[in-house]
């Protein structure tokens, strides 16, 4: 089953770890994987994407416009960046995350308001599937990490659990961060139970 995903956000976020996740995922599946990753110019705030081809072989690592069975947002303006990329009746999972750069601190630009964005998303014709970043749950004081609750969601929220499986990613999680598996696995489970709103 061929199933192309494409994720955004801002550096710091973990978009590149997630898209690592499910390569490996992919990959224990025996699925063929192809994984094209971009980072803006700075470290952390910057613009990062990366197009995920699974169960693909012989194609190059670009994602066509109206491409892709799943955008993965996990920053409210830069998800305007991936509304090009959702395929009509796919979906798109936007964590409404707000990162504002300097300019528009300064108030010499504008940011996209949630309802915008939320708009942009259903002109696409994707399914939207909205989480609040006011619902990241804590565990043991502090905050999961929002990038795994993010890709648990995406789990129990879209048809990803129909191309991979949630218990063998609980395991790619698990075998990534042993050290951390309690809370990263709590973050993904915490995610897989999460219902998102449209």
């Amino acid at each position: 089953m061929s199933y192309d995903i494409y994720l955004v956000g801002v550096g710091g976020q973990g978009i590149l770890t997630l898209a690592d996740l499910i390569m490996r995922a992919a990959v224990h599946k025996g699925h063929p994987v192809s994984f094209l990753p971009t980072k803006g110019m700075a470290q952390r705030g910057g613009f990062v994407k990366a197009e995920l081809r699974l169960g693909r072989r012989g194609v190059g690592p670009h994602i066509r416009e109206d491409g892709a069975h799943l955008v993965i947002a996990m920053e409210r303006s830069e998800a305007l960046k991936g509304v090009r990329y959702a395929r009509p009746e796919g979906d798109f999972l936007l964590y409404g995350h707000a990162w504002e750069p300097t300019a528009v601190m300064l108030g010499e630009a504008a940011y996209p308001s949630l309802e915008s964005v939320l708009e942009a998303i259903r002109v696409s014709n994707a399914r939207l599937i909205y989480l609040d970043p006011k619902e990241l749950p804590k565990i043991d004081g502090g905050y999961v990490a929002a990038n795994i609750f993010v890709l648990g969601a995406a789990f129990g929220n879209t048809r990803l659990d129909e191309v991979l499986n949630a218990d063998e990613m609980t395991e790619v999680v698990r075998a990534r961060w042993p050290r951390r598996a309690k809370h990263n696995v709590a973050a993904f489970d915490a995610g897989l139970r999460v219902r998102g709103t449209s």
